[in-house]
């Protein structure tokens, strides 16, 4: 079992409180969507957990994660961010070969165990087809899958995304929620910016609500996304409506409502 902890985790950046007294922890076999309005610290926070930033506050399984060497916490923690453009005449297969590269492994030197995780990641991400094109060559959400079958690639017990399916139209954006749904039911701890709350009603285990960089809300989807809670944090209407077991969410008008700058 891994776990992944947020202990009063404050961070400033820029001499601004992004973060500010955050505790939470996340265990290996849950899909976290975190939500929350633009300036919330969501991604600010995916960065924390990631080790991206100097601080003490979050530890891996009890240690305190900025420990960890480089090369330790890579194989640890598969890391998306909110990805551009791709600019280097890759293949997408050798895109995705580099998620390899915490294993030691390079483009020229890759053993039978990371071109069977390569393949795995392309077939997950829907890119056989497209492996070996240049990935300058395709359109942006085509390549913000291969940038997600990089991350898978690595194999790691942790997966952090920021916006996945932010370029996606909704065919593949159906098709990455379920990947890493299944990268969560394969035991993996798999944590995930939306602002879809449509997406993260259907997949999420477990739901991090944040406003004004703290967490407002935690728990399953039902207890969360109530029209009370999103109403208070995003300033819209909700209309809801279950299907199959499922309640769907869309927030259907803007309302008027003061926030802190």
């Amino acid at each position: 079992m891994t776990e992944l902890a947020a202990h009063d985790l404050t961070v400033s950046l820029g001499g601004r409180i992004v973060l500010k007294g955050i505790d939470f922890a996340a265990q290996s076999g849950e899909l976290i969507c975190i939500l929350g309005p633009n300036g919330a610290g969501k991604s600010t926070l995916l960065r924390a957990l990631a080790g991206l930033l100097k601080t003490k506050s979050i530890t891996l399984d009890g240690q305190a994660l900025n420990v960890l060497s480089p090369v330790a916490r890579a194989r640890t923690i598969g890391w998306l961010p909110q990805t551009g453009q791709a600019v280097w005449p890759l293949a997408v297969r050798s895109v995705v070969a580099l998620g390899r590269m915490p294993h030691g492994a390079t483009l020229d030197s890759l053993t039978a165990r990371d071109d069977m995780a390569i393949a795995q990641a392309l077939s997950a991400c829907d890119l056989d087809a497209l492996a070996d094109r240049d990935i300058t060559t395709l359109s942006g959400g085509e390549q913000a899958r291969a940038f997600l079958a990089r991350a898978l690639a690595v194999e790691a017990p942790i997966l952090l995304t920021d916006e996945p399916v932010s370029a996606l139209d909704p065919r593949h954006q159906l098709s990455v929620m379920e990947t890493l749904q299944a990268q969560a039911r394969a035991n993996r701890l798999v944590i995930v910016v939306l602002h879809d709350l449509a997406l993260a009603a259907r997949f999420a285990d477990r739901i991090i609500l944040m406003d004004k960089g703290a967490i407002a809300a935690d728990g399953a989807p039902a207890a969360v996304l109530t029209p009370e809670q999103l109403g208070a944090v995003f300033g819209v209407e909700i209309v809801s409506f279950e299907r199959d077991g499922v309640r769907a969410i869309l927030p259907w008008a803007a309302r008027s409502m003061e926030r802190e700058a």
